[in-house]
């Protein structure tokens, strides 16, 4: 409840005009059999939703984009790579136009893996999906309430 109740005032607090989404998903194994975790990140780094699934398909993308829309409102502009699932999730949604594709574009999502990836080799792995997402979503809270945004702070203040 905490986290949840400290991403809803951060979510209300955000008024920009660009309002814009990275959407990436990275390969988890569990057991010898391969998962996905779908990641939403803004354009400032934050984590806005993360969702794990046993495939990578266009039910699996829907459900990742309502459940985005749901807790996050309804983006400007959808950042992805060229996974044709979104394009299809974004058709039924309502968003096809909105998408933009290309390469180097959605790197905001693919360093928003990197402490993600650190964390889950010093767990040893994880054991069940249902530990995936649990703690994939509470990381993602504490690592937005404790990652510094270097770039809306002055030198003076890391000195």
């Amino acid at each position: 409840m905490f986290a949840a109740e400290i991403r809803k005032r951060r979510v209300q607090h955000h008024t920009y005009s660009c309002w814009r989404w990275h959407l990436d998903e990275v390969f988890v194994r569990i057991n010898g059999e391969t998962h996905y975790l779908w990641r939403a990140v803004d354009h400032d780094g934050e984590v806005l939703e993360v969702f794990a699934t046993k495939r990578r398909d266009f039910r699996a993308a829907l459900t990742f984009l309502k459940r985005a829309m749901r807790r996050c409102g309804r983006p400007q502009v959808i950042v992805t790579d060229r996974l044709r699932s979104y394009r299809a999730a974004m058709n039924v949604i309502g968003d096809a136009a909105d998408q933009i594709c290309g390469r180097g574009l959605n790197n905001r999502a693919e360093n928003s893996h990197e402490p993600f990836r650190r964390r889950e080799g010093a767990m040893a792995r994880f054991r069940d999906i249902k530990t995936l997402q649990q703690f994939a979503s509470a990381h993602a809270s504490i690592h937005n309430n404790f990652n510094l945004g270097r770039h809306l702070n002055r030198r003076d203040t890391f000195e």
